[in-house]
């Protein structure tokens, strides 16, 4: 009994270990055939998925290699912090991957820097009020760029604040320099604000190039006023300028019209003497006409002549406003009553006839130009 169930168990032991040998061997089980297939298949799949893998590694390395330079900017590539190459050109570049190099991109474009308001003193001891602007730009240039860097850490605001105070401290040596009518004044060739800008510019960039490598294309006055007391020295000097201009062209009036005024009155005594002159000759030409044409009148018809020149005494002495009371018979007033000698007597006393009573009594007569 003992031995038979240890047969069968033996015999169980033997097809239990045959078994097992042929799953794990044998061909003709499907679960064995399977098991030696996936072994290859497996390693195959993992071969191309770490193939995969070491692709993307490399393309990401490769990516992470390049580094783009944008236009208007420039591009510092450090190793370990240290900068070792500045990339100017626009476009890709090549560098070793993070974090053995990296790039930091450096702004190349145009800044605007404003001082605020400095009360700064002229050279003439007054005091004025001044707002400047500054325009600058880190220079297109490798070493300039290294320093910008290395000098502000790449923060243009900082270099804008470090510019600020520079222009502070220009304001006032510059100032120094200048007048103040030739910084405020109303005669505009008298005005020297382009001189003070530039004077200006060149203070600061000297400065800020040498600190910080960036340089100051413009500087510009944006507002320029006056304190209390100086404006009223300033109004006080203008009002002075004005009147000393005021008196000299009152002067130059006052001369220009005594001049005007005598030339006038000498052209006035030459003119008239002038005209005197002729009216002289004329009159002298034309009695001397007068004289020839009474000698020829006379010449032909004396009793004539006489009537016409007795004509001329009456119209000379009558006019329109005076009253005389003559005797008819009297000359000149003869020749009205008794008519030009030679006349037929009958026909002159006949046209006449009331001549005698009038004479001998006497007319009122209101006398008149002939």
């Amino acid at each position: 009994m003992a031995g038979l169930f240890h047969g069968h168990g033996g015999a169980d032991h033997r097809h239990g270990h045959g078994h097992r040998h042929g799953g794990a061997h044998g061909p003709g089980d499907p679960h064995g055939g399977g098991s030696g297939e996936s072994g290859p298949a497996n390693r195959r799949a993992f071969a191309w998925r770490a193939a995969l893998a070491l692709l993307c590694v490399v393309v990401a390395l490769v990516v992470a290699s390049f580094v783009e330079v944008r236009a208007g900017e420039a591009a510092v590539v450090t190793r370990f912090g240290k900068p070792v190459r500045v990339l100017l050109d626009p476009g890709l570049a090549w560098r070793l991957p993070a974090p053995v190099e990296s790039a930091i991109p450096v702004d190349l474009r145009l800044h605007t820097t404003s001082s605020g308001l400095q009360d700064v003193g002229t050279r003439d001891g007054l005091r004025i009020i001044v707002q400047a602007y500054v325009a600058w730009r880190v220079p297109a240039d490798a070493a300039d760029i290294g320093r910008f860097v290395q000098a502000v850490g790449n923060a243009p605001d900082e270099a804008a604040r470090q510019i600020r105070s520079l222009v502070g401290s220009a304001l006032q040596t510059t100032s120094a320099g200048f007048d103040l009518a030739s910084l405020v004044n109303t005669d505009p060739a008298r005005v020297r604000i382009p001189a003070f800008e530039d004077a200006l510019r060149r203070q600061i960039d000297a400065a800020v190039y040498a600190a910080y490598g960036v340089h100051v294309v413009q500087v510009g006055l944006e507002r320029l006023t006056l304190p209390a007391v100086t404006l009223a020295a300033t109004v006080g000097r203008m009002r002075a300028e004005r009147e000393t201009v005021a008196a000299e062209r009152t002067a130059e009036g006052l001369r220009d019209a005594a001049q005007i005024r005598s030339d006038a009155e000498r052209d006035a005594r030459i003119t008239i003497a002038d005209a005197n002159v002729q009216a002289a000759q004329i009159e002298a030409q034309s009695r001397k006409d007068a004289a020839a044409i009474y000698g020829s009148s006379y010449a032909a018809d004396p009793q004539l002549y006489t009537m016409l020149r007795s004509l001329d005494t009456l119209g000379s002495v009558v006019n329109a406003n005076t009253n005389l009371i003559l005797r008819t018979d009297a000359a000149p007033f003869r020749s009205l009553v008794e008519g030009p000698p030679g006349l037929d007597a009958t026909s002159t006393s006949s046209t006449l006839s009331p001549a005698p009573s009038s004479t001998a009594s006497g007319t009122r007569q209101r006398g008149r130009a002939p």
